[in-house]
Formats: C-alpha cells, sequence, structure tokens
C-alpha cells in the first residue's frame, strides 16, 4: 500500500504543476501578469534496514510541492493612446488602496472615477504624494491621486515681460521702432502693449509703453531711456525696469501692473544694438487667461501634470512607487495585486526613477511575461510524469490482483 501513497503524491505534486501552468497560460493577455513555476521536494524517507557495511538503507515516500516561484522579469512594454495607461520599466510596483488596504501591482491599466480620482479596474485609488508649488515631498504622507476634473483654472495677471531684441545703431536720430506684446489683466482679459522706441541720441534710445487708448486711464513709470555702450551692450537699466503699470483698467480687471526684464536666468542681456535691423525675435509674458480642465500628462519621475484650455500645466501630485527586499515572499491577492509579508519585508515608498526604483512611462502598459512555447513544452513534460505516475498505479494494481489469484 506504500507504494501507492508514493504514486499518489507524484500525481498530486503533477496536478499542481497542470494547474500552475494552465494559470499562466490562462493570463498570457493579463496585464503586468508575472509567470509562476512550480517546484517539488522529495518527501522523508524511511530507513528499513542497512547493509553489511552499516550503510543506512532507505526507502523515499514520495514527492511534495515546495513551492510556487514568481517570475518578476520584465514585461515587453506596449504603447497605448490613453494617458491613464502608465508602465513600469524597471523594479518596483505602483502602490493601490483598497478600503485602507495597501497593495501594490504592477499592472497600470488605471482609470479616471467620476470624481477625478485615479483608480485601478477594480475600483483601488492609486497613491501618491502631494505636490505644491511644484515640489514634491516625498517624505510625506500618501494621498489618493486627484485629478482636478471640472476646475476652471482662473486667470493670472501679467507680472514679467521681456523682449529678446536689437536695435539699429546705424538709426539716424529720431528714428522710431515698435513692437507690441500681449499682456493679461486680472479678469484675463488679453491688452495689446506697443512699445516704442525712438532713437535720441548716439548710443542712446527711448521708450515708451502704452495700451490701446481707452483700455486703462493712467500709468505710471511706462517711459525712460536706453543707455549703450560702444560695443551695443545695455549699460541703463542693466536687468530692466520694474513696475511699469496702467491704472484705471475700464474693464474693472486690478491695475496692471509688470516688470520689463532686460535679461535672462544667467545674467546675459536680452537688448541690444548693432548696425543691423531693428527687430524683436522673441516675446514673452507670464499672464494668461482662464482655462478648463482639459486632461493630464505623467513623466519618467511619476509626475502628475494637469492641463488646461489657456495652456497651463499644473504639478498637482507625484505616483509612488514600491520596492520590497524579497519579491517571491509577496502573497498574490487576486485582481493583478501583491501584498507585503513578513518574509518579504515592508514595502519602501519612494518616487519614480530614484533609489533602484523604474522609470514611469506614460500612455503605454507592461505585458504579461508569459512565454507560450515555453508553457507548452513544461505541460508536455508535467502530462507525462502525470501518466508516468499514473502507470505506477495501474501496475501497482496489476500486482496485486496477480497476488491475489495465487490463493485461487
Amino acid at each position: 500500500m506504500g507504494a501507492f501513497s508514493v504514486a499518489l503524491t507524484g500525481l498530486r505534486a503533477q496536478n499542481a504543476a497542470l494547474s500552475t501552468i494552465g494559470n499562466n497560460l490562462a493570463n498570457m493577455n493579463t496585464t503586468a501578469y508575472k509567470l509562476q513555476n512550480t517546484t517539488f521536494a522529495d518527501l522523508f524517507y524511511q530507513q528499513t534496514g542497512s547493509s553489511g557495511s552499516g550503510d543506512a538503507i532507505q526507502q523515499g515516500l514520495g514527492v511534495r510541492v515546495s513551492g510556487t516561484a514568481t517570475d518578476f522579469s520584465q514585461g515587453a512594454i506596449t504603447t497605448t493612446s490613453d494617458s491613464s495607461d502608465l508602465a513600469l520599466e524597471g523594479n518596483g510596483f505602483f502602490v493601490v488602496n483598497n478600503n485602507g488596504t495597501q497593495l501594490l501591482t504592477r499592472a497600470g491599466d488605471f482609470q479616471l472615477s467620476s470624481n477625478g480620482t485615479l483608480e485601478s479596474t477594480d475600483g483601488y485609488q492609486v497613491m501618491g504624494y502631494a505636490m505644491s508649488n511644484g515640489t514634491v515631498n516625498s517624505g510625506g504622507t500618501l494621498s489618493a491621486i486627484q485629478l482636478p476634473t471640472g476646475v476652471t483654472e482662473p486667470a493670472s495677471a501679467t507680472k514679467n515681460v521681456t523682449m529678446t531684441m536689437n536695435l539699429n545703431a546705424s538709426s539716424s536720430t529720431g528714428t522710431t521702432f515698435t513692437s507690441t506684446v500681449s499682456l493679461y489683466d486680472s479678469l484675463g482679459n488679453s491688452h495689446t502693449a506697443t512699445a516704442t522706441f525712438t532713437k535720441t541720441g548716439t548710443n542712446q534710445w527711448s521708450y515708451d509703453v502704452a495700451l490701446p487708448a481707452g483700455d486703462a486711464t493712467g500709468s505710471s513709470n511706462t517711459s525712460g531711456t536706453l543707455t549703450f555702450d560702444s560695443n551695443g551692450n545695455l549699460t541703463s537699466p542693466t536687468n530692466g525696469v520694474a513696475g511699469i503699470a496702467f491704472t484705471g483698467m475700464t474693464d474693472g480687471a486690478s491695475d496692471l501692473s509688470f516688470d520689463w526684464k532686460m535679461t535672462d536666468s544667467a545674467g546675459n542681456s536680452l537688448v541690444s544694438q548693432s548696425a543691423t535691423t531693428s527687430a524683436v525675435s522673441a516675446t514673452t509674458q507670464d499672464g494668461y487667461t482662464s482655462g478648463s480642465y482639459t486632461g493630464f500628462t505623467i513623466d519618467a519621475q511619476g509626475t502628475v501634470a494637469a492641463t488646461f484650455s489657456n495652456g497651463q500645466t499644473k504639478a498637482i501630485a507625484s505616483v509612488a512607487v514600491a520596492m520590497v527586499s524579497d519579491e517571491q515572499a509577496l502573497t498574490r491577492s487576486g485582481n493583478n495585486c501583491y501584498q507585503s509579508t513578513l518574509a518579504s519585508g515592508q514595502a519602501v515608498i519612494g518616487l519614480a526613477s530614484s533609489g533602484g526604483r523604474g522609470a514611469i512611462e506614460d500612455e503605454a502598459l507592461e505585458s504579461s511575461n508569459v512565454d507560450i512555447s515555453t508553457e507548452f513544452s513544461d505541460l508536455i513534460v508535467a502530462q507525462r510524469a502525470f501518466e508516468a505516475n499514473s502507470k505506477t498505479v495501474t501496475t501497482l494494481d496489476t500486482v496485486m490482483q496477480d497476488t491475489i489469484g495465487l490463493i485461487r
């Protein structure tokens, strides 16, 4: 009867292997599914005697399933057209919350809920770090990523203006040159400001900034003088003009006051004078009208930036990425999720592309890492092993029938 039990352990073990392979094949199209392999171990041995030299005669008692090892190798990354689809290129897991239970997943087929929360297809909230003034507090508390759906970004009045320009040094005194720049007031209304430059002497130009007639009832600090050295470098004002103001805006907006910056962030002058045609090559200003939420993007570091119809973007959160000490010790909880255990170690959560964590790819998904050809080969091996153990049972049955027949 012991031989029957040995064969039975083989049948059970190979049945487990067949189930594992079948599960791999069933999930070959599951987003970010990680295949599993069944491992075996022989059962303890009984000593039935000893040889003449004293060596123990041992007889095995069969086989058992020792575990299922998960292959966490990277699956292929495929592009999609949905900004809520994310893929991790490298190590780590997305962090999701299921009614207070923290889960880990590689599947980034996320979606927006009706209230703007980024969620998994099973309704688990995608977790991240809130951003303030473009800065992420990676040591802060995790929270659900909330997109500003239905929100209108308020208008912002122009506060800074730049004009990258050259004034013709060979122009005669009294020559004028004009350029325009669009400004926004506190209500988001656009005003076309005209800057008029007049050559008043050698290496010297006057300027005057004006709004269209009827846009404002007063102004201050709107005119002055630009002075250049013999090499055409601006010597005065060196950095620009602060506090150009238009008061009494007729559309009801607050007074429009801005600074005219004449150097870039590196301190290089944006205004020069040389013997070429006067021209403005670029203008910038930081005001904008109001705009409604239109969508979002996510970069490789996981920064979630909401976009608005006025062309503005606002960083609102950063997607959290977790790592564990032993991935093999994670518990599968279904729905493409894992849960950390004492053996796996506590999830260490941080930002993508940092601390060994992978980078995030937007509009992309990770495919299953199941190789169908390998699984079919393993399926044949497991099938043959099952058949061999079945043959052991039938052989033992035949032997017992023969033994019983001896007493007839």
